[in-house]
């Protein structure tokens, strides 16, 4: 059991990885450079990433069902909240191209096998804590504006909140409330992931990092950030279809981003 650690590294020396000034040009770059790893082998990538149209249709439709219709928003856009974790396979795949290694969709799941799993795993976890803590605040402030009575039919749902004043409160406070949480997760997260599977430094030291890394690159994350949340609201327009274009191309994107933001090891 010596060997599973989750809060720090395998080493008993607290690491502290370089952060790297970059501008907002380093973005497009990356996002260039994960729109190759994405053109190698696309159908690959597409197999892989299929689970999120899937997965937001099936939450869609049973939200429907249920006539918790105000929550549908809420869990399409906590996608973005879970990203991160997510995307971890496709982290793997960037990395082994970059490396000039076999890039075969099955090496994926090879994460489970890496040292620094139980720190992925123990991220994810605080991730999902995240997605659960915005539903509740979601739901909060929806009763807080309309009461418990939920609408009865799509149409109704529609009308109040595009053709109320009481509406448009929602909608402004929901966006102010999205934001805090997205401006949380992306902070604690734009390098957690990637530095993990490429170092076993501890989920603390990991988050520490992409916090340090957010601070001193305010701007340029933010470009991220906003490029992230653009691209997710066109991949879910197309009955969520595209988002099995969107997520792998951004999911190799962070690698190459963290690739720039944080400094190689010094050997």
């Amino acid at each position: 059991m010596t060997a599973f650690h989750v809060m720090s590294g395998a080493s008993d020396v607290y690491t502290r990885p370089v952060v790297n000034k970059i501008s907002v040009s380093d973005v497009f770059d990356a996002l260039r450079r994960g729109l190759d790893d994405f053109r190698e082998k696309p159908s690959h990538y597409v197999f892989l990433c299929l689970m999120y149209p899937i997965a937001g249709i099936f939450l869609a439709v049973a939200t429907s069902s249920a006539n918790l219709l105000p929550m549908i928003f809420p869990l399409v856009s906590g996608f973005a909240l879970i990203g991160p974790i997510a995307a971890i396979g496709l982290y793997e795949i960037s990395r082994r191209r970059e490396a000039g290694m076999d890039t075969s969709w099955r090496h994926a799941l090879e994460v489970t096998g890496s040292p620094a799993f139980p720190s992925i795993i123990a991220g994810g976890l605080l991730l999902f804590g995240f997605f659960v803590v915005w539903l509740v605040a979601a739901q909060t402030l929806y009763a807080n504006v309309f009461g418990d009575v939920f609408p009865r039919s799509i149409s109704l749902f529609l009308s109040e909140i595009f053709g109320t004043a009481a509406g448009l409160q929602l909608i402004i406070w929901g966006h102010v409330l999205g934001l805090g949480f997205a401006i949380i997760v992306l902070a604690t997260t734009v390098v957690t992931f990637p530095l993990l599977l490429d170092r076993d430094v501890g989920l603390v030291c990991a988050m520490e990092t992409s916090v340090r890394a957010t601070v001193a690159n305010p701007i340029p994350v933010f470009c991220w950030g906003l490029i992230i949340a653009v691209s997710l609201i066109v991949g879910t327009i197309p009955l969520f279809v595209g988002l099995a274009l969107v997520m792998p191309i951004l999911g190799h994107a962070s690698w190459h981003l963290y690739r720039k933001l944080v400094a190689p090891p010094v050997v």
